[in-house]
């Protein structure tokens, strides 16, 4: 059978070119790649101010979760020549740089997600400061047989630190097995400082919940426990985005929440799983609940402080 025609659309006063609608990227959902564009291109008003500036790192899937997957950093050479990039250079010691995509508008949401590239992932700065991070990001991963319910828990003693030194957090789902927990920042610091302090959070949480509670990165000792991957605080790393879907079984998204949703996952202890059509409703009902993330002014203590 021949490859259904591609289909030129204009998005934003932007022509695009659009091919394989039909192509079946989520066996198990039967969920298309003609799908896929249409989350995007629904969700982009409250994704695309969590995406705006930030170099982008695609995670392609040309023929869907279940078949190979390649990370790519470099912009695409055939990338229109309205979509803009930013020169990053590689990491310390040597050569080159990386010249990434930015997602700014609608039509570029479109055009990554005509790539195949299921999920998105960002750094923790932008373009023009590329050494200053917006947030700290801590990244709750479970430990079989602990998973999301546990990570709720962890977040709930989380949050209980960060509000005892005047910050504010935001949870969101990884779309995956854990939680996310951002402090926006949006102020001047550097990734030495959020780095040491999202790691002496780590070490007070294990300290004082050491059976819960893990901030060593030694996959050895995780069984059961909830890491705190603090090390996502760092220049050269990326972060999954609010609202990007994830390759998994499902069309599951990086699902922002209340966290009163949170306390109801550590009470009652049913996890909360959310996919793209469940998204659209909930943006539909709430709103952006990670619209403060991009706005919100804060400052990392130093460390001693509070």
């Amino acid at each position: 059978m021949s490859p259904a025609p591609a289909t030129t659309v204009t998005v934003g006063g932007r022509e695009l070119r659009l091919s394989n609608l039909d192509k079946v990227l989520y066996p198990e959902a039967g969920f298309t790649k003609g799908q896929v564009i249409d989350y995007y291109s629904r969700i982009a008003e409250v994704l695309l101010p969590h995406l705006r500036l930030r170099p982008l790192t695609l995670k392609r899937y040309p023929n869907g979760v279940e078949e190979a997957f390649f990370y790519e950093k470099n912009c695409p050479s055939h990338r229109p020549d309205w979509l803009p990039t930013v020169t990053v250079p590689t990491s310390r010691g040597s050569r080159g740089s990386v010249d990434f995509c930015l997602v700014d508008e609608l039509a570029a949401v479109v055009w990554v997600a005509n790539l195949a590239s299921l999920e998105l992932h960002t750094s923790l700065s932008v373009a023009g400061d590329l050494s200053c991070p917006t947030v700290v990001a801590f990244d709750l991963d479970p430990g079989p047989p602990a998973g999301v319910v546990a990570c709720a828990r962890v977040a709930l003693r989380l949050r209980e630190v960060l509000s005892g030194l005047d910050l504010v957090g935001y949870p969101k789902t990884s779309g995956s097995k854990g939680l996310q927990v951002y402090v926006p920042l949006n102020t001047a610091t550097t990734y030495d400082r959020t780095k040491s302090f999202a790691l002496a959070v780590a070490r007070l949480l294990e300290d004082r919940h050491p059976g819960e509670v893990l901030s060593s990165m030694s996959k050895a000792q995780r069984h059961g426990k909830v890491f705190i991957d603090w090390s996502q605080n760092d220049r050269a790393k990326t972060t999954v985005c609010a609202y990007s879907l994830r390759a998994m079984a499902r069309p599951t998204v990086s699902a922002p929440l209340a966290w009163d949703e949170v306390e109801a996952m550590a009470d009652t202890g049913e996890g909360l799983v959310v996919e793209a059509e469940g998204m659209l409703e909930r943006v539909a009902t709430h709103g952006d609940l990670f619209a403060e993330v991009a706005t919100r002014r804060q400052e990392v203590p130093l460390l001693g402080e509070g």
